[in-house]
């Protein structure tokens, strides 16, 4: 940032402490002075709790880097360099992703990325010749350290939505999208086809479920037919806090109450979404 910059950036957070604050006497000196001030102006509900929740995402992206939110390779969804339409499709239509990295013989290296919209004019009984090869498109590689501050800059002047994050030896160590930056600012961001208007809990397969982090005990218990006790949460995002006894990353899992649940959602400050197998499949109630 140039002085320039710089200066503008200062005037701007002048005036606004200004409007927020008119009798503070001197601004803030460190971040955690900033966030208390604007704690101050929730408390007298000058904006909400969904405000001020956004403004504390804005000041944490510059702390935290790609390696802190990114996708590990384990759980990436791609497709060889090699797969034919026919085995690719159902990858794609089952993930219902928008963007894949095609990866070589090796997981670790990704050769470039695919486009699910590229596959559309191979569908349909005139459909040409498939080839992969033919349609795979650059990939953007980052490394692991990068500030989420400055990734998010370069996506949007490059209006890239992802990009393979590598380790110090070139692999690849995992994927991040435009996506999962912005949700540690605006919180989860639901895709239409996710849940229903006002469901917290959707059926994926026969034995895998998907929930809402926020879900009641209550609500969980009666999807569920079960008795999973509330008396030291309220939540399923509680219980499973509870039992890994951190604040955990996408991917991790624990068993508990009967049920394997793995974080597919959650950021620096809260669990959000949640994927839900029991472990004893028999006992569902159908």
């Amino acid at each position: 940032m140039n002085s320039k910059d710089r200066s503008r950036s200062g005037s701007l957070t002048e005036r606004l402490l200004e409007r927020l604050f008119p009798n503070a006497r001197n601004e803030p000196e460190t971040k955690e002075q900033l966030v208390e001030l604007l704690r101050q102006a929730r408390r007298k509900a000058l904006f909400d709790g969904e405000a001020l929740s956004m403004m504390e995402g804005v000041l944490q992206v510059s702390d935290l880097q790609v390696r802190d939110i990114m996708i590990p390779r384990a759980q990436m969804v791609v497709v060889g360099r090699d797969d034919s339409f026919g085995e690719i499709l159902p990858v794609v239509v089952d993930s219902a992703h928008s963007r894949f990295p095609v990866i070589g013989e090796d997981r670790a290296e990704v050769v470039g990325t695919l486009l699910a919209k590229d596959l559309l004019p191979y569908c349909g009984e005139s459909a040409g010749r498939f080839r992969l090869r033919d349609i795979i498109r650059s990939a953007v590689f980052v490394p692991e350290s990068k500030r989420l501050d400055v990734l998010l800059r370069e996506f949007r002047a490059s209006r890239n939505h992802m990009a393979i994050v590598v380790d110090e030896y070139g692999a690849a160590a995992g994927l991040i999208t435009i996506e999962d930056v912005l949700e540690q600012i605006v919180g989860e961001i639901e895709d239409e086809y996710d849940f229903d208007e006002g469901a917290f809990i959707m059926r994926r397969d026969d034995n895998l479920y998907t929930a809402k982090a926020h879900t009641s005990i209550e609500d969980f218990n009666a999807y569920f037919n079960v008795d999973v006790p509330d008396d030291d949460y309220d939540t399923v995002g509680g219980l499973v806090l509870k039992a890994l006894g951190h604040m955990p990353k996408r991917g991790e899992s624990v068993d508990v109450a009967g049920f394997c649940f793995e974080v597919v959602g959650a950021d620096s400050r809260k669990i959000r979404l949640l994927n839900v197998q029991r472990l004893d499949p028999d006992a569902a109630n159908d």
